[in-house]
């Protein structure tokens, strides 16, 4: 359901909040080669959230990126947002624009009903986990998250 793009960059933010210790900055291609994500597309990435404050960044030879803000303030849903805009919370499954102009026209996709409740319980889930619990999660190996 989710893009390539929110997966890579929930991968490496959660990444960066398990190896970057405070105030370090992993350089990009570490962070690609430890996630098997193509660097160019990582990079490109990583910009959209420094711009957006998830993540920080510095240039140089000891530059790169780590966490732009606490851990426990950085939810999916965040993420999710900044890569894919609202589109994916708010179109109508079977592709007839968004709930909201459906609404202003009086009708509905046939799916509506029924997927309206389960897109609501996926924005829950989504804004409920953090980075900080995902990055624990990571750091006592429950699950492969990333690393």
């Amino acid at each position: 359901m989710l893009s390539n793009t929110s997966k890579y960059a929930i991968r490496a933010v959660i990444y960066l909040a398990v190896k970057a210790k405070k105030d370090e900055r992993l350089g990009i291609k570490k962070i690609a080669d430890s996630l098997d994500i193509p660097s160019p597309f990582l990079g490109k990435i990583l910009q959209v959230l420094v711009r957006r404050k998830i993540l920080s960044s510095t240039k140089g030879p000891n530059g790169g990126f780590g966490i732009g803000k606490r851990t426990n303030k950085i939810t999916l849903y965040d993420i999710i947002i900044e890569m894919e805009g609202s589109d994916l919370f708010e179109s109508c499954l079977l592709g007839a624009g968004s709930c909201e102009n459906q609404k202003e026209n009086g009708t509905y996709c046939a799916m509506h009903d029924e997927f309206g409740p389960a897109r609501q319980q996926l924005i829950d889930l989504y804004k409920s986990k953090t980075i900080e619990q995902l990055a624990e999660k990571a750091k006592n190996g429950e699950g492969e998250i990333v690393l």
